[in-house]
C-alpha cells in the first residue's frame, strides 16, 4: 500500500542523524526502548500489534533515488547523501511477543543499533505500533462482549485513508472474524464478507425485485438488507418470500442485515417473524455505529445476533484515537541514559532491560510485571517506578521474560506468522488476565515495577544530572 522508504520519518530525524554523522557519533552505539504511559479507552490493559509489517519493512527500509533527490533540495551535503544511498538497518530488535497483553511503563520493543540507525526508523516504527496495537486493543474489547457472536471490519470508507488497511489486521489480532476490506483480505489472507447497500435496492423499483435478483447472483452467499424502506413490514416479509422461492431451487437464504433503528427489539421482531416461517436459519447481523459497548448491551438484552458489522469506532480507535506510544533512549556510546523531568511519570528507565511477567501456580497472570536489568535473572523485589514508598516482593511466582530477539544485524530471527496464529496467542493471553483487569468500569491496576538495580541505577542518575560535576 505505502511504499516505505527513508522519507517515511520527520525531519528533525534527518536533522539529528546528520549531526550524528558530521560529528562522528554515527556509528556510536545506541538503545531505545518503545513503551506507552497509559491504557487506551480507560481500559485495563492493551494488546501489542504491528510488530510483523514493522519487521518486513525494516528488512527492506533505504532510501531510494527519488528521496535522495528531494534531500538534496532540502540542502543536505552530498557526503550526507551518499551515507543515506547505502543506509540498511543492520540492528538487533527485542520484542515481546505480537499479540502479547502489555501495560504502561513496561518496555515492549527494545532496539539496539547505531545511533543514526535507531534514530531514522523511531518515526516508522512508532506509526506501525501505536496505531495497530491502539486498534487490536479496541478490537479485543468487542470480541470480549461478543462472545462467540462473529465480527466482520466495516470500516475502511470511515478510516483516515490508508490506515483502514492496517486497521483490518489489527482487528484481526483483536478477535474480528473478516472485514469487508478486500485489499486487506488480499494482503493478508483475511476472509472478506460484504452484503448490499441500501442503493442496491433503491436502483429498483420495488424491493422483492432487489431481493430477488440478488438470490439469483449469489445463491450460496445471499444476505439481504432488510431495512431500507420498513425492515417488519417489508424488508423481513419479502425476505421470506424470495427464502421460499430460493428453497424450491434447492438454496437458502444465509442471512439478513439491521442497519438502523433499535437493533435489539428490531432483531427479536424478525427473529420470530422468520422462525414462525420456518426460516429459523437465517441468520441475523446488525450494524449502525456499534462499539463494545452498543455490543454490550445488545448481548444483556438477549438480542438474537449472529454477527456484528462495526466500523468507525473500531479503525478510528475511538474515542482516543491514538496510542501514547514514545521511543526513548536508554543507552548510548555503552553508558545508561536518562531522560527527567518535572512530571515523574515521564521520567525514563535507563540501560537495556528485561520485562518478567509473575505467573501463579494455576498458570495465570498474578497481576505485576517486573522491569530489570537485561542481565538479571530473577528480581525477588519490584518496586513502584514513581512511588519510592510502594514496593512488593515477587516471591515464589513464576517469572517468565517477555522480550526475545527477534531480529540479529537487521535480520528477522522469527518466522513470519499468521494472523490466526498471533490471534490465537492473545487469546490464550488475554485467557490468562484476571477479569477485574479486562472490566470496562475501573479495571483493576496492572502493577509494574522495577527491580532494585535498577531502581539503584535511575536514582544514581538522577542524583547525577541534579548535581553535574562539570
Amino acid at each position: 500500500m505505502i511504499d516505505y522508504t527513508g522519507t517515511y520519518t520527520d525531519q528533525y530525524q534527518l536533522s539529528m542523524a546528520l549531526a550524528y554523522y558530521k560529528k562522528g557519533k554515527a556509528q556510536e552505539p545506541a538503545v531505545f526502548d518503545y513503551f506507552f504511559r497509559k491504557n487506551p479507552f480507560n481500559g485495563g490493559y492493551t494488546i501489542f500489534s504491528g510488530l510483523q509489517p514493522l519487521l518486513d519493512t525494516l528488512e527492506n527500509f533505504r532510501f531510494d533515488k527519488t528521496d535522495l533527490a528531494f534531500l538534496s533540495k532540502q540542502g543536505f551535503p552530498d557526503d550526507f547523501l551518499h551515507y543515506l544511498k547505502n543506509f540498511r538497518f543492520k540492528g538487533n530488535i527485542h520484542s515481546v511477543s505480537e499479540g502479547e497483553v502489555v501495560f504502561p511503563v513496561m518496555p515492549v520493543l527494545q532496539v539496539e543499533a547505531s545511533l543514526i540507525e535507531a534514530q531514522l526508523i523511531e518515526t516508522l516504527l512508532l506509526n506501525q505500533l501505536n496505531f495497530q496495537s491502539l486498534i487490536s486493543t479496541k478490537a479485543s474489547r468487542m470480541r470480549q462482549m461478543a462472545g462467540d457472536k462473529k465480527l466482520v471490519d466495516f470500516g475502511l470508507r470511515r478510516a483516515q485513508g490508508p490506515g483502514g488497511y492496517y486497521a483490518s489486521r489489527a482487528a484481526i489480532i483483536g478477535g474480528f472474524n473478516a472485514t469487508s476490506n478486500v485489499r486487506a483480505g488480499r494482503d493478508f489472507n483475511i476472509p472478506v464478507s460484504g452484503t448490499m447497500a441500501h442503493s442496491f435496492i433503491q436502483s429498483y423499483d420495488n424491493e422483492l425485485t432487489a431481493f430477488r435478483d440478488f438470490a439469483d447472483i449469489h445463491p450460496n452467499n445471499c444476505i439481504l438488507l432488510v431495512d431500507t424502506y420498513d425492515s417488519l413490514k417489508s424488508g423481513i416479509p419479502n425476505t421470506i418470500k424470495v427464502a421460499k422461492e430460493m428453497e424450491s431451487k434447492g438454496h437458502k437464504v444465509k442471512g439478513i442485515r439491521l442497519d438502523s433503528g433499535d437493533l435489539a427489539y428490531l432483531s427479536k421482531k424478525a427473529k420470530q417473524q422468520l422462525d414462525e416461517a420456518g426460516l429459523d436459519y437465517v441468520k441475523i447481523a446488525a450494524s449502525n455505529q456499534l462499539d463494545e459497548y452498543v455490543i454490550k448491551s445488545l448481548m444483556e438484552q438477549d438480542a438474537p445476533i449472529d454477527l456484528f458489522g462495526v466500523g468507525t469506532s473500531l479503525v478510528i480507535g475511538k474515542p482516543d484515537a491514538a496510542l501514547d506510544g514514545v521511543y526513548k533512549l536508554s543507552s548510548a556510546d555503552g553508558k545508561p541514559r536518562i531522560k527527567l523531568s518535572e512530571t515523574t511519570e515521564k521520567t525514563t528507565l535507563p540501560s537495556r532491560k528485561q520485562v518478567f511477567r509473575l505467573i501463579d501456580n494455576d498458570g495465570n497472570f498474578t497481576g505485576a510485571d517486573a522491569i530489570a536489568l537485561h542481565d538479571e535473572t530473577n528480581p525477588d523485589i519490584m518496586y513502584h517506578p514513581f512511588d519510592k514508598n510502594k514496593s512488593m516482593e515477587t516471591g515464589d511466582c513464576k517469572k517468565e521474560k517477555l522480550m526475545n530477539q527477534v531480529t540479529k544485524d537487521g535480520k528477522r530471527l522469527i518466522k513470519p506468522q499468521t494472523l490466526s496464529e498471533i490471534s490465537d496467542y492473545r487469546k490464550t493471553r488475554e485467557s490468562m488476565l484476571p477479569g477485574e483487569y479486562k472490566r470496562f468500569t475501573n479495571p483493576h491496576e496492572y502493577k509494574t515495577g522495577i527491580s532494585t538495580k535498577l531502581r539503584n541505577l535511575r536514582n544514581h542518575l538522577i542524583e547525577a544530572h541534579k548535581n553535574p560535576t562539570s
